[in-house]
């Protein structure tokens, strides 16, 4: 992101998070130790800065921001993507080579234990709420199989909006496959939707897979193994999301 996309006076530890290089948490943390300075001087909490001003930043946290990396991973049906208990394998279990595993990479998203499919990992968590807050409308894509026949009016629900509890989902794109397959294209997130949805009218989820979120698509990645994304398709990405990068 360029100074010029940054509404000046800006609080310094929200500039540094939206040039993408901390959390505005891990900011605060290093403000506090005294490793961010303001025009020779060490930074204070709540401190704002304007474009004029001289930020120094160590050079291990601009390394850091230099080396994010982002994995497309295919996510098998059983495997956790969050919290896993006693017994269960996590997504991070599969990211353990000697490439991976000290990146300390995070699901950007959740995928639930039934499911299957995309998910995406990185060391990025600055990227978090642009990718995942609904109000962004960011597009994913998901390849479904119900218990029975789909009737034409059970396509119209899903596509215009399905009560589940006190909420109405957000109109969808929605196209059949075949008898029992359909696929559904979300600009929301809300837990366990679409098994939600399709409960709502009488359907029951045999299978769901998750083949892309904005322009990153699953391919033809085997289940539990994953590849970067870099060049013009982690810009595109990151672009379409409302990151910039330098």
């Amino acid at each position: 992101m360029k100074n010029n996309d940054i509404s000046f006076p800006v609080r310094l530890n929200r500039y540094l998070y939206l040039q993408g290089f901390c959390s505005r948490r891990e900011a605060d943390r290093l403000i506090e130790t005294g490793k961010i300075k303001v025009n020779g001087k060490k930074a204070v909490l709540g401190q704002k800065i304007e474009e004029k001003d001289k930020i120094d930043i160590p050079p291990s946290i601009k390394k850091e921001k230099e080396h994010k990396r982002y994995f497309i991973f295919n996510k098998p049906v059983g495997v956790v993507s969050h919290n896993p208990q006693q017994g269960e394998k996590s997504v991070e279990s599969y990211f353990s080579n000697a490439d991976t595993k000290t990146l300390k990479l995070a699901p950007l998203g959740r995928l639930d234990k039934a499911s299957r499919g995309l998910m995406l990992l990185s060391n990025d968590g600055t990227i978090v709420d642009k990718l995942l807050n609904p109000k962004y409308e960011h597009e994913k894509e998901y390849v479904v199989v119900v218990d029975k026949r789909i009737e034409k009016k059970f396509l119209q629900s899903m596509e215009h909006g399905v009560r589940i509890e006190r909420y109405t989902t957000k109109p969808a794109v929605i196209s059949k496959k075949d008898s029992r397959t359909f696929r559904i294209i979300l600009t929301e997130g809300k837990k366990h939707q679409i098994r939600r949805m399709c409960a709502a009218l009488g359907y029951q989820v045999q299978d769901l897979k998750r083949t892309r979120i904005q322009n990153l698509r699953l391919g033809k990645i085997k289940p539990g193994s994953y590849r970067e994304v870099t060049g013009l398709e982690l810009v595109e990405f990151l672009r379409s999301i409302g990151v910039m990068r330098n």
